[in-house]
């Protein structure tokens, strides 16, 4: 898999710790850099957590597999990006101020929530025989500077662009899930 494959997945992936880091940001009152640093280590550390847990129980189960590992590949990151684009279509309803971002349940809450999708793309990797350490390392590290950038956007602009990204993000996993298809049964 080559790096700009991976830069990709991981904008892809990432698209919903910065939606969600948007919302924190315009909730949270007084944010502050140890706010945003907060909850950018948060996001961005599950996301990378989560592929290698996905990776390693892939792997186990590889060898079963192998023959129709693009078609699972194509699946998963087809279904993780049709659920993102729809859920950019629903009507969320605006987060209370008595829920706390800054709080460490619900900081936990959301870094896992918006990873589960990281969990089953390191599963997609074991089936494509990727070694885990670099896509852990840059979906990690893209994560943590797109939330971190998304507080202060929440802080300045609310909610204006978290459902498009989320949209985008959709988008993008899609068509790598057709570039992997194409390239395991055309080529």
């Amino acid at each position: 898999m080559q790096h700009l494959q991976i830069v990709f997945i991981a904008i892809g992936l990432a698209a919903d710790a910065f939606a969600v880091s948007v919302s924190s940001g315009a909730i949270i009152e007084k944010l502050r850099l140890r706010h945003a640093l907060r909850i950018a280590f948060f996001f961005g550390a599950f996301q990378a957590i989560m592929p290698w847990i996905g990776w390693k129980a892939g792997s186990l189960a590889c060898d079963l597999i192998r023959s129709i590992d693009h078609w699972l590949a194509f699946a998963i990151l087809s279904l993780i990006g049709g659920k993102m684009i729809y859920e950019s279509f629903l009507l969320k309803e605006e987060a209370s101020v008595a829920v706390n971002p800054l709080n460490l349940c619900v900081l936990l809450t959301l870094a896992i929530a918006t990873s589960i999708d990281a969990l089953a793309v390191g599963v997609t990797f074991s089936f494509l025989d990727v070694s885990i350490y670099e896509p852990v390392l840059i979906i990690g590290a893209i994560t943590f500077l797109l939330s971190l950038i998304g507080t202060y956007i929440g802080e300045l602009f609310g909610h204006i662009f978290e459902n498009r990204i989320e949209m985008a993000g959709g988008i993008i996993l899609i068509g790598i899930g057709c570039k992997i298809l194409i390239e395991h049964t055309l080529l």
